[in-house]
């Protein structure tokens, strides 16, 4: 009698391909998590939680991302520059001027797991705040989301 065998992946046999994803007016929280799990390798059968079996993504238009209610004019994005009274913020209305990549990346950095194997996946995060990339070399395959209101 043959019994069938579960398997692991691991970083030598999981297999990454490249997605391409256009969030042209899509919500920001909607997207990051949609993103998070192609990052993770959830959308694929052989996912694993303690493995990285996800894709590359290659995020573009970041810079016509949206946001509901007053979110735009409220939240705010703290860093703090390592001196005494060194905190210091910045709207979410000014960062998707001046950086639109950081509103994602941030957004999708506290969706991915606690631990070193968030590391490792965040570096997979290519994000550009128009259509323009460096990466059309790797065939992304164009991946469309949900969530667009």
């Amino acid at each position: 009698m043959s019994r069938q065998k579960t398997t692991f992946v691991n970083k030598g046999s999981a297999e990454r391909g490249w997605v391409i994803i256009d969030v042209d007016n899509h919500v920001v929280g909607r997207a990051a998590s949609q993103i998070a799990d192609i990052l993770r390798g959830k959308h694929k059968p052989g996912y694993t939680p303690n493995g990285d079996a996800g894709d590359f993504v290659v995020v573009v238009n970041a810079a016509k991302l949206r946001f509901t209610g007053n979110k735009l004019h409220d939240k705010e994005y703290f860093h703090h520059t390592g001196y005494f009274g060194g905190i210091k913020s910045i709207t979410a209305e000014k960062q998707l001027q001046r950086h639109p990549d950081r509103v994602l990346r941030d957004a999708v950095w506290g969706m991915l797991p606690k631990n070193t194997l968030s590391r490792s996946l965040i570096n997979k995060l290519k994000i550009y705040a128009d259509t323009e990339h460096p990466h059309s070399a790797q065939n992304p395959v164009a991946v469309k989301i949900e969530g667009k209101l």
